[in-house]
């Protein structure tokens, strides 16, 4: 398999490319990332299990997600069964796509064990409870915890971006998929850069900004049903866009190509 080297521009491309993909099956992306939304959330009511299943089955999700979006391409009929499809490959690849989700849910653990060092969790008790004032405090630790939490799982992403279909579709070992991940990661960091600063402004800043003017027009009760759609058509765009950033990274010896 071939690593490719692009220039920082094609971290536009990449959403370009992600918008078009989600054209050709939009409710069947929808349908996939709303199932992973609603199973997530079961398994978080599940204490301590149900959390680390989800962790485990993430790198599995994956490849299947990526199936999905070559299926799209061929203008096959995407099915919830394709987040199962790793698990029904060959006894080794099974094998090392569960093996994977151990090592991901792992470094999810350390990095989560490491931020409580970092951040007062208990000065959040008000935001989730709402049994006491919110203070400044506790805004201060949410901003802690998306930059500190943002630094550490930059690592983590780079070994994890593509070890999942490096795995099941390259056959690679853990260990030399999780090296071709980080290194097609970093060799593209400008790509990456800008494709992140975008996505970061998609998810984060526009729904902000929408909830601010709704607030400002005393129409925050509805903001909710405006900002929830939205968010999750960007959200299931951005997985769509996972796919483009495979193809432009990794030579593969497919017909399908992107249209952007």
């Amino acid at each position: 398999m071939k690593l490719n080297t692009v220039t920082p521009k094609e971290g536009y491309t990449w959403i370009r490319q992600g918008i078009w993909l989600f054209k050709q099956n939009p409710l069947g992306f929808l349908m996939l990332v709303f199932m992973y939304v609603f199973v997530a959330q079961l398994a978080v009511l599940v204490p301590v299990i149900g959390v680390f299943a989800v962790l485990v089955l993430t790198p599995t999700l994956s490849v299947g997600f990526m199936t999905a979006c070559r299926q799209a391409i061929q203008k096959e009929r995407i099915r919830p069964s394709v987040y199962l499809i790793a698990l029904q490959s060959s006894p080794l690849v099974r094998k090392r796509i569960l093996q994977l989700g151990l090592v991901y849910a792992g470094l999810i653990i350390a990095l989560s064990f490491i931020l409580s060092t970092l951040v007062d969790f208990e000065l959040l008790l008000p935001l989730m409870t709402s049994d006491k004032p919110i203070t400044p405090e506790a805004i201060r630790q949410v901003y802690l915890i998306l930059f500190f939490g943002g630094m550490l799982y930059v690592p983590v992403a780079l070994l994890m971006w593509f070890s999942p279909i490096l795995v099941a579709w390259a056959d690679m070992p853990i260990p030399q998929a999780m090296f071709s991940s980080c290194i097609a990661c970093w060799a593209n960091r400008g790509a990456f850069f800008i494709y992140i600063v975008i996505w970061g402004a998609i998810l984060i800043a526009i729904p902000l900004t929408i909830g601010s003017i709704l607030d400002a027009l005393n129409l925050g009760q509805i903001a909710s049903f405006i900002i929830a759609p939205i968010s999750m058509a960007g959200l299931t765009v951005m997985h769509c866009s996972f796919f483009a950033t495979w193809k432009a990274c990794f030579a593969e010896k497919e017909t399908a190509t992107l249209l952007a």
